[in-house]
């Protein structure tokens, strides 16, 4: 079995730090990772607590499969109540700090209750201890992380921690490892920030067991050949996930101006071919691609900015490598924002990793501040005189730096869309779901991407359910409810696993299978995977609605809803969101007002947690 069968339990109130063994038959029902997380999250709190309070619970759940030999075993999840949506908060992260936490033998990292101080929290295998914060306190995740190191000299320990916006609770802020892997989305950097928990060091050297060894080591063969021999896997590995900026311009599923237009002409400055094209210095942006432990995709990329741009010419702390753009960082710093510049949108992205912020959250709610600017309802007195104008590259690199460090209208910025659109009378303007901002995909183009959205425990997401296939080859609502329901089964399987979603590139269900048996035992049949992911999409659900959301969050913005697309595939469409969601409710066994129905929690032993 790949489970330690241990959990590391940190009371920050009392200071003590204990072990625990783990509860085997949660994990028989949800695996690991996400499901088994959320599984202690509703035992540990009461889901109306406030998520900044003391009695928000804050999880570090690694997988089965975690540090093992199967590719991408490197994933790790934060689970907790998210203070940017009032909702359940996965956030998944990649690196290297997920296999070490396994490595010291923990399956789960547990912190309750709230530090009077600043304290990080080190572990060393067996040994483990809260330690005084206070000189890192106020300082970047990237200073923090190195200064650890040095501090323990350590260079392989793997660290986890926040930065400023983390520590003054911006709605967005990130959980940062390994310097620019992060579990980014829901706030739960804000979560351990209100903790007073700095950082979570580690280093282990146990190892991890596993069932059956020498057909763990068969079946990874197979498996890494499978993505090997992967046309997805190849184009991952040749261009990231950025190539997606060209397909969606294209497609006219490309979010520009705060979803306004959904193509962008300026994508191709800021595409996969711009990233390796020299510059007029003859500068090129992309260094080389990057794996996570474990990784034999390395979608990752590492990129550099031209010493001769504006943005960094007079500062010198930046001319070194980091993390490069991703589809996701382009778009919130491209397209939705209206910006080309390649150097300003990776400065940005630094600047995210540096201060620990999501950047999907950042890009969608500088649009929704971009056009309360150009609408005339915010003015330069409210935005520090700089103007938010889209297409304004220095008022990115700007509003990054003051939102990452709490200034002057960063503070505004730190909010989200939702609270910032609320606060100036325009809350139809704020691109949410639950209050968590908009990936770079337009719904009324991606049809079962918006019910995705709209349906989302976590708030608006594009990794939480696959429908992308299906919305590229029919542009309408019709039989999206069921590959919606499907994959977010599978994938809230996947979360639990420790491995990562990108590898169904090339592996189904029965691929995970092979792998979580060979390694956990036999018992882990296809169907008993999938029933585990179902069974955490309900928990997640149970929770929301104790905590105080309805049906009536499952909703998309009025402007997807309402106003047709204007160009592209689908010019004219808006939203099928209306028809689409009474099917997909039926699909889950739920009620009309989106309550798992008894014979839904009877099946899947949920009864303990109904609502009524």
């Amino acid at each position: 079995m790949t489970w330690h069968g241990k959990i590391l339990n940190v009371d920050l109130t009392s200071g003590t730090v204990k072990t625990e063994a783990l509860n085997r038959e949660w994990a028989n029902e949800y695996l690991g990772g996400r499901g088994l997380a959320t599984r202690y999250l509703m035992d540990m709190m009461d889901p109306k607590a406030d998520a900044m309070s003391p009695e928000n619970v804050l999880i570090f759940a690694t997988g089965p499969m975690t540090g093992t030999a199967s590719s991408t075993s490197g994933r790790y999840c934060v689970v907790t109540k998210g203070p940017l949506t009032n909702a359940v908060a996965c956030s998944n992260s990649g690196g290297k700090f997920g296999a070490e936490l396994k490595y010291a033998g923990y399956d789960l990292l547990i912190c309750t209750g709230k530090s009077e101080k600043p304290v990080y929290l080190l572990i060393e295998d067996d040994n483990a201890q809260l330690l005084p914060a206070d000189e890192y306190w106020g300082t970047t995740v990237w200073h923090t992380e190195e200064t650890l190191k040095e501090v323990h000299k350590d260079p392989q320990m793997k660290v986890a921690s926040i930065g400023v916006a983390g520590e003054q609770g911006v709605k967005y802020a990130c959980v940062v490892n390994d310097l620019h892997r992060a579990a980014g989305r829901s706030g739960v950097g804000a979560v351990m920030g209100s903790k007073m928990l700095k950082a979570v060091a580690v280093r282990g050297t146990l190892g991890v067991p596993c069932h059956d060894p020498k057909r763990v080591m068969d079946v990874t063969k197979e498996t890494h050949k499978l993505l090997a021999d992967s046309s997805g896997r190849r184009s991952l590995t040749e261009s990231g996930t950025n190539s997606m900026i060209d397909s969606m311009h294209t497609f006219g599923g490309l979010p520009t101006n705060n979803f306004q237009q959904v193509t962008f002409e300026g994508s191709k400055n800021i595409n996969p071919e711009a990233m390796k094209t020299p510059n007029a210095n003859g500068h090129t942006n992309l260094i080389t691609n990057k794996a996570c432990f474990g990784c034999t995709i390395a979608c990752g990329r590492v990129a550099h900015i031209d010493k001769k741009h504006w943005s960094i010419r007079d500062r010198e702390q930046y001319h070194h490598a980091s993390g490069g753009l991703e589809y996701e960082t382009a778009f919130a710093f491209g397209p939705v924002v209206g910006i080309d510049d390649i150097d300003a949108l990776t400065f940005a992205g630094y600047l995210m990793n540096e201060h620990g912020m999501d950047p999907i959250s950042f890009g969608v709610t500088l649009a929704a501040a971009m056009e309360l600017y150009e609408l005339g309802i915010l003015t330069l007195e409210h935005t520090d005189g700089v103007p938010l104008n889209f297409g304004n590259a220095e008022a990115l690199t700007i509003m990054s730096e003051k939102t990452g460090l709490q200034q002057g209208f960063g503070k505004e910025l730190g909010l989200g869309a939702k609270r910032l659109c609320e606060k100036y009378g325009r809350p139809e303007l704020a691109m949410v779901v639950k209050g968590q901002e908009f990936a770079g995909y337009d719904s009324r183009a991606l049809q079962g991407m918006g019910l995705g959205y709209a349906t989302s425990n976590r708030g608006a997401c594009h990794l939480k359910h696959d429908v992308f296939a299906e919305d590229m080859e029919d542009q309408t609502g019709n039989g999206k409810a069921k590959p919606c329901k499907d994959s977010q089964d599978q994938i809230a399987m996947i979360d639990s696993t420790g491995l990562c979603l990108f590898t169904t590139a090339a592996w189904d269900t029965d691929a995970f299978q092979r792998q979580i048996a060979a390694a956990c035992g036999d018992e882990w049949t296809s169907e008993k995977l999938l029933e585990s992911g179902e069974r955490t999409w309900n928990l997640e659900r149970l929770f929301n609605l104790q905590a105080g959301l309805t049906a009536a969050d499952d909703t998309l913005p009025p402007r997807l809803l309402e106003t047709p697309a204007p160009a592209g595939v689908a010019k004219g469409n808006v939203s099928a969101l209306k028809t689409m969601l009474p099917e997909y409710y039926d699909l889950r066994g739920w009620t009309t007002d989106g309550k798992p129905s008894s014979d839904t929690l009877n099946r899947l032993s949920l009864n303990a947690h109904a609502v009524h």
